[in-house]
């Protein structure tokens, strides 16, 4: 950490053990930075600041801070009023407890930094924390002060160092009110399970193969334009049409991403679309003739209402369903399941 500057120098308060430390940013931003300009003549768009008593600019040298009151009133405030504030975080990392990471709501994580021991005295107590951090599988909440105001932070191991995230004071985190829909919505079972088919299909990604795309393709548009090119076209967008029915949109969304993983159409295809067929005709089916041609449809539709494992398995229960095949019927002879045939065959021709 040598290398990186150091934004806040103080010490880890462990206890009656005090650890030296140097606070470094752990994050860095990549993200493209603009100028304002003029439009007419590209001209540099710059702000200067003027004292409002003595309308004049004034360097940064001549610039402080001050809190404005209630009626107007301007309070300076010096650097060493903020320095000697009497609360013991001023250069103190201050641990107050050690908790489960659970325990930390996502909501409030902020900043992040590393905590570098800071000098060879440091060593030994900056191991020996880290070492009992990574025993308890807790994290520590912690106290310290930084750029003028007191904030909380949680400390944890990253690799062989002790990383500290700021957390916003609890206060600071609103309630989710008003954010959820206020009206009954019901989810049906078929609907999840295409849901999850679509989470499934879609699996784990490795966030190093994950990339700035925008930032990428806004380097192409400054690349060519500072050659005297014309930057890239957007590409046409695709305009599906207006997709009403959620099923469908979930059916597609798992077609789709299996089809970008380089599976077959035919492994892309949604096998729960013949579940939801059946489910609106086998009312129809109960109160209909009972013919064979009916029965052998209801064990297509069972043999399909199955979740097959791969493609070949569902094709070889769609041809076992089609000959008439159900679990009862396998086990019996192929003499009978030529019987049987050949008595379906008979009553069709009859019908």
């Amino acid at each position: 950490m040598s290398h990186v500057r150091s934004i806040w120098n103080g010490a880890i308060s462990f206890g009656l053990v005090s650890i030296p430390i140097k606070l470094v940013n752990a994050t860095e931003s990549h993200s493209i930075s603009f100028r304002q300009i003029h439009t007419e003549d590209g001209g540099r768009i710059r702000y200067r600041k003027f004292c409002e008593l003595e309308d004049r600019e004034v360097s940064s040298q001549e610039i402080g801070k001050g809190y404005e009151d209630s009626d107007g009133t301007i309070i300076p405030i010096t650097d060493e009023d903020l320095a000697q504030l009497p609360i013991p975080t001023a250069r103190t990392i201050e641990i107050v407890a050690f908790v489960p990471s659970d325990r930390i709501d996502p909501l409030q994580m902020d900043s992040a930094y590393y905590l570098a021991a800071s000098g060879a005295p440091a060593a030994k107590p900056y191991t020996l924390l880290r070492e009992a951090l990574k025993r308890s599988n807790k994290v520590a909440i912690a106290k310290f002060a930084l750029r003028g105001r007191e904030r909380l932070g949680m400390l944890r191991v990253v690799g062989d160092a002790i990383a500290m995230h700021g957390l916003l004071w609890p206060d600071e985190v609103r309630a989710p009110e008003g954010v959820a829909p206020d009206t009954d919505v019901t989810v049906r079972d078929k609907e999840l399970d295409l849901a999850d088919a679509l989470m499934e299909t879609l699996g784990e990604v490795d966030l190093e193969d994950l990339h700035d795309e925008y930032r990428e393709a806004l380097e192409e548009v400054i690349a060519a334009k500072a050659a005297g090119e014309t930057p890239p076209e957007l590409p046409e967008p695709e305009r599906g049409g207006k997709v009403l029915d959620l099923m469908a949109a979930l059916e597609n969304s798992v077609r789709a991403a299996r089809e970008s993983r380089g599976e077959s159409a035919e492994e892309a295809e949604v096998k729960p679309l013949p579940q939801r067929k059946t489910s609106r005709t086998s009312p129809k089916e109960t109160g209909g003739k009972k013919s064979t041609a009916k029965k052998t449809a209801a064990k297509k539709t069972a043999s399909s209402s199955r979740k097959p494992a791969s493609a070949k398995k569902t094709a070889a229960k769609s041809a076992s369903a089609k000959s008439g095949g159900t679990k009862s019927t396998a086990k019996k002879s192929t003499a009978k399941k030529t019987s049987a045939t050949k008595k379906t065959a008979s009553r069709k021709r009859s019908a």
